[in-house]
C-alpha cells in the first residue's frame, strides 16, 4: 500500500513478501500520531453477482474464486462479516474490489466494470457508513479514463485511495506510460491499494499446480514492488536521489494478512518497522475462526505492546487519515 503526498508520506507499499498475499499502497501525509485509536481492517472484499457475471462475459476465466464465499451483500453474509468484526473490536473494514479489478485492454469494458465496482462501494457505503470505507476501481491501462474515474471516485463517490492488481494485465505497475496515473495520486495526496492479481507471475510453475494464491500472491507482490523501487516510484516525490532498495520499502506500508503465522509478522517488523504494518484480514477468505487468528496472531508474535498497538489500533488510520 503506498500513499502520496509532500513530507512523511504514507507513500509505502502495503504488503510485505513474507506474509500472505497483499496490497501495495503509494502515497499523502502521515501523521507522527493518530487522534485517537480506531481498529481498520485495511483488506476486505464485497462481490456480487451481478459484477462477477459482468467480468466473466468480459473473458475474465476465474470467478469462481469469488463466488459462494460469504463476499456478497445478503442479509445472514453481513450479519456473519459484522459480528466478526464486533467480536475482533474491528470498527471498520476498507473495501478493495481486486482481484477482480476492471483492467481490461477493451477501452469499454474497462471503464463500464470500473463504473459498475465503484458504484456497487459506494452503495455500501453509503447504507452502513460506519462500518465501510473503499478503494476506487480504474480502468487501466487506459490512463486518461482511469484519471476520469479517479476524479468521480475520489471526488463524487468520497472514496478513500485508489486500487490496481500486481500487474496490469500483462503490463508492470510501473510501466511508464502509467506515470500520469501516479502524478495525479500525488498530486491529490491520497493512498493507492495494490493487490495480488492472481497470475502466479505467469509461472509455468505456479499456476499449473494450483499454487497461485498459496505461492504466487507473495511472488506477485515481491515482483511488484521491486518494479515500483526500480522504477523509483516510491521515492520520486519524497527523496528523488538514489537509495538502497531496503530503504525504499520501509517507504510504504505492508498489511499484516499471513495466515496466522506469527514468525512472518515478526520478521516484517523487524525488517520494515512495526510502523510500516497495518491490520488487514482479506476477508472473507479470512473468514470465521481464521479472521479471529488473524487478529490474536498479532498479539502472539513476541511483539512490543506499543508495536501491537500500533498495527491493531493506529496505522491503518493515520495513513487514510480517519483518525
Amino acid at each position: 500500500m503506498v500513499r502520496f503526498g509532500c513530507g512523511f508520506t504514507r507513500r509505502d507499499l502495503l504488503r510485505a513478501g513474507s506474509l500472505g498475499a497483499a496490497g501495495l499502497l503509494l502515497g499523502a501525509k502521515l501523521d507522527a500520531q493518530t487522534k485517537r485509536s480506531m481498529r481498520i481492517d485495511i483488506h476486505a472484499h464485497v462481490w456480487t453477482d451481478e459484477y462477477l457475471d459482468l467480468t466473466q462475459s468480459y473473458g475474465n476465466t476465474d470467478t469462481g474464486t469469488q463466488r459462494n464465499k460469504g463476499a456478497g451483500l445478503g442479509q445472514a453474509e453481513m450479519d456473519k462479516r459484522f459480528a466478526l468484526m464486533e467480536a475482533n473490536g474491528v470498527e471498520m473494514q476498507i473495501l478493495s474490489i481486486c482481484p477482480q479489478a476492471p483492467h481490461f485492454d477493451n477501452k469499454e469494458h474497462a471503464v463500464n466494470a470500473a463504473r459498475k465496482a465503484n458504484d456497487l462501494y459506494a452503495e455500501v457505503v453509503t447504507r452502513w457508513p460506519s462500518k465501510f470505507k473503499a478503494f476506487a476501481a480504474v480502468p487501466l491501462p487506459h490512463v486518461d479514463e482511469a484519471l476520469k474515474e479517479l476524479d468521480r471516485a475520489l471526488g463524487q463517490l468520497k472514496m478513500v485511495g485508489a486500487t490496481i492488481q500486481t500487474f496490469v494485465g500483462s503490463r508492470s505497475i510501473a510501466d511508464p506510460a502509467f506515470a500520469p496515473f501516479y502524478e495525479e495520486l500525488n498530486r491529490r495526496g491520497t493512498v493507492l491499494y495494490i493487490h495480488p492479481s492472481g497470475n502466479g507471475v505467469d509461472s509455468p510453475f505456479v499456476s499449473p499446480f494450483h499454487l497461485r494464491w498459496a505461492i504466487g500472491a507473495p511472488m506477485e507482490d515481491t515482483v511488484s514492488i521491486m518494479h515500483l523501487i526500480e522504477a523509483g516510484i516510491p521515492q520520486r516525490w519524497e527523496h528523488p536521489l538514489p537509495e538502497k532498495p531496503s530503504i525504499t520499502a520501509r517507504r510504504m506500508w505492508f498489511d499484516s494478512v499471513g495466515h496466522g503465522h506469527p514468525p512472518a509478522l515478526k520478521a516484517a517488523v523487524d525488517s520494515l518497522g512495526a510502523d510500516r504494518i497495518v491490520l488487514g484480514s482479506d476477508y472473507p477468505y479470512e473468514g470465521g475462526e481464521l479472521y479471529d487468528r488473524a487478529i490474536a496472531y498479532i498479539h502472539d508474535a513476541g511483539l512490543k505492546p506499543g508495536d501491537v498497538d500500533k498495527i491493531l489500533d493506529h496505522n491503518a488510520a493515520a495513513v487514510l487519515g480517519l483518525a
